[in-house]
């Protein structure tokens, strides 16, 4: 088989098993992809996400993770949002949750999709000789690069994927191969002069174009970190209990987005209450979250960033649950973020009285600290 009709299967394939966009690249990246890795590894931008150093070695370009990869096919799947992420900012009472978490765990479903790509792909070419590795996400690899270099789209000045057809909402996975295919073009970055999603950051997270450091992410501080999230982060984060798309849905280029047609990516019960957030148990928890991405990070954690969004509510309809949590929740993540919470919305009399009965059954030190205004 010749390659125009290799890469003519592999846009069947990709049609067949419903990916909304496919581009094959040369997996060979640019030295300066992993120059920037580098720096953003010695800044200490990557916090507590230590595979990213132990990694980076492998990371740094799929032929580093495997030497035999000729080919990288690129495969997206559009999640594009039915409203406007940024309506939800509003909505204090309202647990906002980053939309690619809103539906099933896209994990599952792009391996799954891709296992079946790769399958028929090797069904069709020469069996004896090519040899296919699937990645989403969780593998040492580098996809946004990978992809641009494949010309889905290019890393805007937030550092995520953008892509003229589908904006900021583009899921990826990577297949690679041990046999030269027909490469697609890479695509140039279109963002010129635009600050949109450095201006819009909660946290001045943006050093400068291009340079994030992670540490200071909402997404970061709500997902990866497993400590108390720092003070000075706590009124930013508003309303956000699980990632932030505030940079993603700022992007002009969105005006060309559009809504997922993936079922299992789209959540009809668009809102959480934060009331009904703050109750549950490690097994509701679980429940409720089970098929989705945000099960990965635990209850605890969870409940804390519910907590912090409870503290940004101005509520006072929040307070007994909150006061519930400081007493009797087992978790002194929780304990502490529910101090901080309930200092946001109580009277002076009212808290007097709740941090007596606290302090003295309280024996984390770190949580006694939250009462120290």
């Amino acid at each position: 088989m010749n390659q125009r009709k290799q890469k003519e299967l592999i846009n069947k394939l990709a049609n067949e098993f419903k990916f909304d966009v496919c581009r094959v690249t040369d997996p060979n990246l640019p030295n300066i992809t992993s120059l920037r890795l580098k720096e953003f590894i010695n800044l200490g931008f990557h916090g507590d996400m230590k595979w990213l150093e132990k990694t980076f070695e492998r990371r740094k370009s799929p032929t580093s993770l495997w030497e035999e990869a000729k080919s990288a096919i690129v495969v997206g799947i559009n999640y594009g949002p039915k409203v406007d992420p940024l309506t939800n900012n509003n909505k204090k009472l309202v647990g906002n949750i980053s939309v690619y978490a809103q539906g099933r765990d896209y994990h599952e479903i792009i391996k799954g999709r891709l296992k079946l790509f790769s399958s028929k792909l090797i069904s069709r070419f020469d069996k004896d000789k090519i040899q296919i590795k699937v990645f989403v996400d969780t593998a040492p690899l580098m996809e946004k690069p990978l992809a641009q270099k494949a010309g889905i789209g290019w890393q805007g000045k937030h550092t995520n994927l953008v892509s003229k057809e589908f904006g900021s909402w583009l899921f990826l996975g990577v297949i690679l191969l041990n046999t030269i295919l027909e490469y697609d073009n890479p695509e140039h970055d279109h963002c010129g002069s635009c600050r949109a999603c450095i201006n819009i950051c909660p946290t001045n997270a943006f050093l400068e174009p291009y340079k994030l450091d992670a540490t200071k992410c909402i997404s970061y501080l709500t997902i990866e970190n497993k400590k108390s999230i720092p003070k000075e982060f706590r009124k930013a984060i508003g309303n956000k209990i699980f990632g932030c798309d505030d940079c993603l849905a700022i992007c002009p280029w969105n005006k060309y987005a559009q809504e997922t047609k993936e079922i299992k990516f789209i959540n009809e019960k668009q809102e959480y209450s934060l009331l009904d957030l703050l109750k549950l148990s490690d097994q509701s928890f679980r429940v409720k979250f089970s098929k989705t991405p945000i099960k990965r990070i635990g209850r605890d954690r969870f409940i804390r960033n519910c907590c912090i969004a409870a503290g940004n509510s101005k509520s006072k309809s929040l307070i007994p649950q909150l006061e519930n949590l400081i007493l009797n929740d087992q978790s002194e993540l929780v304990r502490g973020a529910a101090v901080w919470a309930i200092q946001q919305l109580g009277s002076k009399n009212n808290l007097d009285k709740i941090k007596s009965k606290h302090l003295s059954i309280e024996l984390n030190n770190s949580v006694i600290e939250e009462w120290i205004v």
